[in-house]
């Protein structure tokens, strides 16, 4: 992929994170949200979400407000390294949706489960280089440059 595409992957998932987690940033947002998801898990086929506490909405509200600032600096500084990053909390939330698919059985989860999945895959596809004739140039986390020995080699 060539690096100008990589970076709009990068932006356009932060757009997405953007939109989506902005009900998360607060406790009425999240209210809203979570009645809504409710809903939809039970059209799905699923049961009511559970209710949340205070302290369950708290998480919800940080997690909720980390990825808002996370998705503006992606926004506003987009580049190879912070979309690997971001590949790998998105393999991270992957594998705790599973987990909690698993657990529950909530077809809401695969509405983000697949998403961000394909989020961080997408993430963590190999980048042309600027000068591709140059072997020692490498993207972030895409490959390692050349040892060299102590011997010159």
């Amino acid at each position: 992929m060539s690096r100008s595409a990589f970076l709009t992957v990068v932006r356009a998932s932060a757009a997405y994170d953007l939109l989506l987690t902005a009900p998360f940033a607060t406790p009425w947002t999240f209210a809203f949200l979570h009645a809504r998801l409710s809903a939809v898990n039970q059209s799905l086929g699923g049961h009511a979400l559970p209710d949340f506490g205070p302290f369950h909405v708290l998480f919800a509200c940080l997690m909720g407000s980390i990825v808002l600032v996370w998705s503006v600096l992606r926004l506003r500084a987009a580049s190879v390294t912070l979309g690997r990053y971001d590949g790998v909390g998105r393999f991270l939330f992957s594998c705790w949706m599973a987990w909690t698919l698993a657990a529950t059985g909530a077809p809401l989860l695969w509405l983000f489960l697949v998403p961000e999945f394909c989020w961080g895959a997408v993430q963590w596809l190999p980048v042309a280089q600027a000068g591709a004739g140059n072997s020692t140039e490498r993207a972030p986390f895409t490959s390692a440059a050349p040892m060299r020995s102590s011997r010159g080699g």
